[in-house]
């Protein structure tokens, strides 16, 4: 059975904006493990559904894709964002 990984995107660290917080992202998880090249020495494999991504707007939308396809679903959720609030004099404290 294919196994795909669902994560929850969660706000970059360097913005402060939410634009695309809250969508969500179907990885495949690697059926065969990475061996490298005897020419270059880079790592590959011939499983090429780890290339793929897709990103749904919600949850349910990503389950109900992997349901149909029949995918065993591992869900990861983003930590929860905690803000920490000061102000600009609080530097030189």
């Amino acid at each position: 059975m294919t196994v795909a990984r669902i994560v929850e995107e969660q706000r970059k660290t360097t913005q402060s904006g939410k634009a695309k917080a809250g969508r969500w992202t179907l990885e495949y998880e690697r059926k065969e493990a990475l061996q490298p090249d005897p020419l270059t020495g880079w790592a590959g494999s011939g499983d090429t559904e780890t290339q793929l991504r897709l990103s749904f707007d919600s949850k349910d939308e990503a389950l109900a894709y992997a349901a149909t396809k029949g995918l065993e679903v591992h869900l990861v959720p983003a930590p929860p964002v905690q803000l920490k609030l000061q102000a600009y004099a609080d530097n030189f404290r």
